[in-house]
């Protein structure tokens, strides 16, 4: 499992604390930024982590922004990535198993350090179920290719 990750400058701090699990459980990590505090535009970042994603740099990705919102609608607009919003270890679980979702977005003002130990671990151990939820996801497949 190879993970690459990155925030912006209301994810930074939460982003080195997932970085510190991840190197504690010895899961290769890619930081593509942000590089502190100062302000960063969310786009950029999910720009590079679903790159790394889809280029098979990384298995998953992990983007945190002020609530993991921003970051999952700019990451989702990049045909091949499912970037699922999570703030529980149910909801990291779910994404994974029935949305295949690729990318985790979080929020480093809405989640507390306690709970993100569970809610990664959830999300990097979690299988795709598959079976029904196959077909469900070909219809993304379709959308990601009408012409709007």
């Amino acid at each position: 499992m190879r993970v690459a990750i990155g925030s912006d400058h209301a994810g930074f701090h939460l982003k080195e604390t997932i970085k510190s699990l991840l190197e504690r459980l010895r899961i290769p990590c890619e930081d593509l930024g942000a590089a502190s505090t100062a302000s960063a535009d969310y786009p950029d970042f999910a720009e590079a982590v679903a790159g790394a994603v889809l280029a098979g740099r990384a298995d998953r990705g992990i983007l945190v922004c002020g609530t993991g919102i921003g970051m999952a609608i700019a990451a989702n607009k990049i045909p091949g990535i499912r970037a699922a919003v999570v703030w529980n270890e149910a909801s990291a679980e779910l994404s994974r198993a029935h949305n295949d979702a690729n990318i985790m977005a979080i929020g480093g003002r809405t989640t507390r350090a306690g709970d993100v130990e569970g809610i990664l671990r959830a999300f990097l151990s979690t299988e795709y179920e598959g079976g029904r939820h196959d077909a469900r996801l070909a219809k993304i497949a379709l959308l990601e290719r009408k012409d709007t």
